[in-house]
This record gives structure tokens, C-alpha cells and sequence, in this order.
């Protein structure tokens, strides 16, 4: 049974954990701005010693979420918390690819990812050794049509994908994000290794779980509450999130209709 947060607040909660995965984009800000309520249970959290990460699906180093995030005012104490999935991607390309050609797929913004390793980027699909996948290309940012053409005997080649999601919303603008383009991938036949959630290493490389009581906190169903089903970990399920629009009325049908559990639902985290 789900039970609603939005009269007693995660404060009725809290004391049942030791560590809090919190999403960023959706729980904590809507790409524009900060949520006043979420940073006061941030707050709150770090009064009574819980520990917690802003566990984000963001295809950039955890350095260039935190520049982004201090500008729009989150302090410096908080951004210490941050772990991206592009920084867990970092570690594997590190240790698997830095000698091999890659071809990017995504915007320029996240070439910040790879500078490491730049050297190794190449401008023609058929000249790479796998496929790096951190978006969609800025010309071609709402044309999925575009990918299918363009992945059209090419799946013999890898993937690895630094943010599995979807969609995400932009102040009130939806926008597609790499996993979208990986789905198209993986749809004609190819191979994707994904980075972040819900999958389950970004959170052992986020912070050390062993035996620690834990609650995932987020607004996609198909990445921070299946993250935490996967892990067998407690969830939080933020409703005016990513699936705003899909509840109508029936929060049973559209956690069915996504094959996931929730434990706890608030409208948005408040303390």
C-alpha cells in the first residue's frame, strides 16, 4: 500500500533511513529554478545527520552539474552531495574505451564529458569503435525519425548511453534526453550499456549502501522509482514531476501501467 505524504511530510518518515538517493531535475529544480520546500528538506535532513545524494541522470561530470546548479543557488555544502550518471559513465570509458574511436551523439554542451579522451572522437559513424550517446543533436532535438536513419546498419557497434531517461521537462517544455535515442537503438537490434538510473552501479559508485535502510526519492517512475525496486530499496514517488500529466485520479493504473511499487507519494518533497 502506498501511503501519501502530503500531510505529514517526509519528517514522519525520515528516522526510518540512514541514506536518501534524491533526484535533482523534477524533485529538486525544474531547470530553471530551485524548489524552496525541497531545499528546506535538504536542510532538515542534514540537522538530524541522515545522509544524501543528488543522484541525477545528467550525461555531464559531476563538476559541470554542480557549476550549473550553484548558479540557479544551490550552496556549496549541497552540491558536495551531487553524482551524476555521467560521472559514473566517466569511470567505465576510462577503464574500457580511451583507446578506442567513439562517434557523439548529443549536443556540444557535453563534450565536457570526453575532453579527456577527445583526441579519440570521430566524425563519421562508420569510423568508430562504439557509439557515445549523451543526447540528441541540437538541429535534430525533436526529430527521433532522424536516429532510426541514421542508426540504419550501424548496431553492429556498442552503445553506452549517460542518461537513461526518456523525457524530462524544462520549466513547462518537454524535452527527449538520450535514453529516447537509445531505445531506437536498442529497438533496431543494437546493444546499449547504460550509465545511471535504474540501474544498479551508479548507486554503489555514489556512496557505500551496505547495510544501510534506504529511500530513493524521485519523479520518473521508470528510472528513480524502478532504480529503487530494482535495488530493493524504499521509494518516494513525487507526483507533479515527469508523470503529471498521466495519473488521472488512479495512481494504481499508472504504477501498473509502468510495472513498478511505490512505498510513499508525495505532490512534491516537503519537509
Amino acid at each position: 500500500m502506498t501511503v501519501n505524504l502530503d500531510d505529514k511530510g517526509l519528517k514522519s518518515i525520515a528516522y526510518k533511513f540512514d541514506l536518501f538517493f534524491i533526484d535533482i531535475w523534477g524533485v529538486v529544480h525544474n531547470g530553471i529554478q530551485l524548489f524552496e520546500d525541497s531545499i528546506q528538506t535538504l536542510d532538515e535532513l542534514k540537522k538530524i545527520n541522515k545522509e544524501y545524494v543528488l543522484l541525477t541522470n545528467a550525461p555531464r561530470p559531476n563538476s559541470t552539474v554542480i557549476k550549473f546548479l550553484k548558479k540557479i543557488g544551490l550552496d556549496n555544502e549541497k552540491c558536495k552531495n551531487v553524482y551524476t550518471s555521467g560521472e559514473a559513465a566517466l569511470n567505465y570509458l576510462h577503464n574500457n574505451c580511451k583507446d578506442l574511436n567513439f562517434f557523439h551523439i548529443g549536443p556540444p554542451r557535453d563534450f565536457d564529458l570526453f575532453k579527456l579522451f577527445e583526441k579519440n572522437k570521430v566524425d563519421k559513424i562508420e569510423d568508430s569503435d562504439f557509439l557515445l550517446c549523451t543526447g540528441l543533436f541540437d538541429n535534430h532535438e525533436n526529430e527521433l525519425e532522424y536516429y532510426k536513419k541514421l542508426f540504419e546498419n550501424k548496431t553492429s557497434k556498442k552503445m553506452v548511453c549517460t542518461n537513461p531517461d526518456l523525457i524530462v521537462d524544462r520549466g513547462n517544455e518537454r524535452e527527449f534526453c538520450a535514453g529516447s535515442i537509445a531505445k531506437i537503438f536498442e529497438e533496431l537490434g543494437g546493444k546499449v550499456e547504460y550509465f545511471g538510473k535504474p540501474y544498479p552501479l551508479v548507486y554503489t559508485q555514489a556512496r557505500t549502501i551496505k547495510n544501510k535502510k534506504i529511500l530513493c526519492i524521485g519523479d520518473n517512475l521508470n528510472t528513480d522509482i524502478k532504480g529503487a525496486n530494482v535495488q530493493n530499496f524504499n521509494s518516494l514517488f513525487i507526483s507533479s514531476g515527469i508523470h503529471k500529466n498521466e495519473t488521472n485520479g488512479n495512481l494504481n493504473n499508472l504504477l501498473e501501467s509502468y510495472n513498478v511499487k511505490v512505498d510513499y507519494i508525495q505532490s512534491k518533497l516537503k519537509w
